[in-house]
């Protein structure tokens, strides 16, 4: 299943509305709608799939240039998520 991508409508603030407003429905309907959007990046072509990647790693790359966001060594990642995740 493949859908029109249109990269003018992406816009950082209309993608922070979009996910704001999905993250208000029920499990069950986000669930559904992973799967939806899951199964509509499996048309993409390889060269797609890599100029998406490069568009996420060059705004990441900026908001860390910024000041946007700061950057968190990896040990610290890792050990949040084992204190999260640990077993009891």
């Amino acid at each position: 299943m493949t859908h029109g991508y249109n990269r003018a409508m992406a816009t950082p603030r209309s993608t922070r509305t979009l996910e704001k407003a999905v993250l208000q429905l029920k499990p069950r309907a986000r669930a559904k709608l992973v799967h939806a959007l899951v199964d509509s990046l499996e048309g993409l072509s390889r060269k797609e799939i890599d100029s998406l990647w490069l568009d996420e790693a060059e705004r990441r790359a900026a908001e860390l240039e910024s000041g946007k966001v700061a950057a968190v060594p990896g040990e610290k990642v890792f050990a949040r998520i084992e204190a999260k995740y640990k077993k009891k």
